[in-house]
């Protein structure tokens, strides 16, 4: 698959990821789609390093969207995890 084609996966994991994990993100959407993008590269390298799946086999596989997903949810929750502790840590 194109970059473009990663970059249009990113943002739509990004958003499911959101939708799966509601609440308040401490970079707004844009930083959610970023993490989405980043999401579906880091879902695609955990499909294969951990399954042995190529889970990056097309754009309308099922396989490449969970992938997707699953690294989408992952990083945002990290995300959520490092910066709204430095920011609960800043107005305490």
């Amino acid at each position: 698959m194109g970059i473009i084609a990663w970059i249009i996966i990113g943002l739509l994991a990004g958003a499911i990821a959101k939708a799966l994990m509601p609440g308040r993100d401490p970079g707004g959407i844009i930083i959610t789609m970023l993490i989405g993008i980043a999401g579906g590269l880091l879902g695609g390298w955990l499909g294969k390093v951990i399954f042995g799946v190529d889970s990056i086999d097309g754009f309308f596989d099922l396989s490449t969207w969970i992938a997707a997903i699953i690294g989408s949810v992952i990083l945002l929750l990290v995300y959520r995890l490092i910066v709204g502790n430095r920011h609960s840590h800043r107005h305490a």
